[in-house]
């Protein structure tokens, strides 16, 4: 096991390799494996354990009500799955999760993974920051999709990178990849930036957008 690899995970922050392989031999776990493109966890299935990804990639997609699907994120080593909804009433994965490439787990079960926050308080802070930050993405990624319309999305999209602190962005996303993050057809994307390029909002070079119009791309996040 790759313990360098772990000291930059969310919930390993700070600490050492050689600490967290003394802290994981006291932590009873399991080493799974999953071919790309397996079904890993089906949304609704339960959360009984401590899940992180040690090698491979993984994305999380939901499936809306006219059948299309959205991909949520991709999740990457040494990322934690659905590490929100370990604790609390509801304990179920609320998308699917699917393995990009080969992909190995490290599992450990809620239980044990109890003893470990009790009885260490920097795993116990970074568990919480973790589910913290994990709250604040998804309160924005429900926002986002609220958005009625795709330009509304993109609007929202460049916009966020931005960061009002500059007028150039790069996407980082490819139109496809977008596609899936947005729940549209990959030819939606490239006709709607050139329609927000011909009307004058933003002026798109690749990957590179420079924004020409901001108040007018605002507007666009209130439709």
């Amino acid at each position: 096991m790759d313990y360098s690899l772990l000291s930059e995970s969310p919930l390993f922050r700070g600490l050492t390799a050689i600490e967290i392989e003394k802290i994981l031999l006291q932590l009873p776990h399991r080493i799974r494996k999953y071919k790309a493109g397996t079904l890993i966890y089906q949304s609704g299935d339960t959360i009984n354990s401590l899940v992180i990804v040690l090698g491979g990639i993984v994305k999380g997609e939901m499936v809306d009500y006219a059948g299309r699907i959205i991909k949520i994120e991709d999740i990457k080593a040494p990322g934690a799955l659905a590490a929100a909804f370990i604790f609390g009433s509801i304990n179920r994965f609320p998308v699917n999760v699917i393995a990009i490439s080969d992909t190995d787990l490290l599992v450990a079960e809620k239980s044990d993974f109890l003893k470990l926050l009790k009885n260490n308080d920097k795993i116990l802070v970074n568990f919480l920051d973790l589910i913290s930050n994990r709250s604040q993405f998804l309160s924005e990624k429900i926002k986002f999709l609220n958005f009625k319309t795709i330009k509304g999305k993109l609007a929202q999209y460049i916009l966020k990178l931005a960061d009002d602190q500059k007028n150039e962005i790069k996407l980082d996303r490819t139109q496809n990849d977008l596609s899936d993050y947005f729940g549209v057809a990959r030819p939606s994307i490239a006709r709607v930036l050139k329609e927000m390029e011909q009307e004058g909002y933003i002026k798109v070079s690749g990957r590179n957008i420079l924004i020409i119009d901001k108040n007018a791309l605002l507007n666009l996040t209130q439709d």
